[in-house]
Parts: structure tokens; sequence; C-alpha cells
């Protein structure tokens, strides 16, 4: 499970975040390539851009649930991001 205390600084403001165990496997960014990218120097993957939209939000959680380090967590914040 993510831990929001090792959220890795470059993710998005918003509920979703990806802390510092992931493994850098891709997989979320090819569930939801609108919201996640690559750190290529540190070799992790985080949240570039929270969901907008009904069908971003169902890819993400789709990443979220899929992760296999667990390291994409939801803070829990129903807010929208806003952006």
């Amino acid at each position: 499970m993510a831990d929001l205390k090792t959220r890795r600084p470059d993710n998005a403001p918003g509920k979703f975040y990806v802390d510092s165990t992931c493994i850098d496997c891709q997989l979320c960014q090819d569930l939801a390539p609108n919201n996640f990218a690559c750190n290529e120097e540190e070799e992790y993957h985080y949240v570039s851009r929270q969901p907008r939209t009904a069908d971003e939000l169902a890819q993400v959680v789709d990443a979220l649930e899929s992760c296999p380090s667990r390291c994409i967590g939801d803070d829990g914040d129903a807010t929208p991001s806003g952006e």
C-alpha cells in the first residue's frame, strides 16, 4: 500500500500519487497514459496530471489496483484537481 509520507515530489497536486516504492514497471503509464509519466533520470513513474474526466479516473483507478508494487496511492481527498 502506498505511503503518503514517501510521496514523490514530482506528483501533480491532488488526490492520486506515486510513492518511493515504484519499481518503474511502466504499467501505470500503459493503463493511464494521460496521467502518469516517467522520471527517466531516477527511473520511477509519477502522477503527471490528476484525472480530469470519468474515463481518466477509471484508468487511474485501474492502474492503482493493478500496480505490482502497490506504490500508487489515493489520499482520499475528493476535491477536483482544477487543472
